[in-house]
């Protein structure tokens, strides 16, 4: 039986090579800073819900963050079903809270548990669209602004991103573990 696999067409963005899902997330940060990414998202929003102005931003640099965000969507839709993978037993009492970014304890504690939640809630399909529609609006200058729900699906897109700069810097971290302790850490887990 075929597995099916979702393209995360990166060839836009980051060249033809493929990526697993944790690779492309990686590529991700790699271009992109995670303080850099969130306020770029919120001046797209802040453009987009505005009537007659344009983004001061160049188009080619929105697209070209339009198209590697939507390749971390769609990596992030492959991660979803990553169960306890990233779990953390538990939390320590002298953490900083500036690491837990957006996200809850529970979702600080799994980070997985972001991208379930949001794609439980919206498809694929609807992500795109409204990363798409909020870039649009903010390219030109209209007398309308997006009908739908903006502010639900941009608020689980920086979930998202700071969950999966959790799980990237918890990948780093087991790889740079001794071997016996990676194995203790793994029994540790619930």
């Amino acid at each position: 039986m075929k597995k099916n696999s979702i393209d995360f067409e990166s060839r836009f963005w980051c060249g033809r090579k493929k990526h697993s899902a944790l690779s492309l997330m990686e590529v991700f940060f790699q271009f992109h800073d995670l303080v850099t990414d969130k306020k770029h998202l919120n001046l797209i929003m802040k453009y987009a819900a505005q009537r007659k102005t344009r983004i001061p931003e160049d188009a080619s640099v929105i697209f070209y963050f339009h198209q590697s965000l939507r390749s971390f969507i769609r990596a992030g839709y492959s991660l979803r079903n990553k169960r306890e993978k990233w779990l953390v037993p538990e939390l320590s009492e002298y953490k900083n809270p500036m690491l837990q970014g957006s996200l809850s304890e529970k979702e600080y504690r799994d980070p997985a548990k972001v991208f379930r939640k949001a794609f439980k809630k919206y498809r694929l399909e609807e992500f795109e669209e409204f990363l798409s529609e909020v870039v649009y609006f903010s390219l030109g200058t209209f007398n309308n602004v997006p009908e739908r729900n903006i502010v639900d699906p941009y608020l689980h897109l920086i979930k998202m991103l700071d969950a999966a700069w959790l799980i990237l810097e918890r990948e780093n971290n087991k790889k740079n573990l001794p071997y016996e302790q990676q194995q203790t850490a793994e029994l540790q887990l619930p």
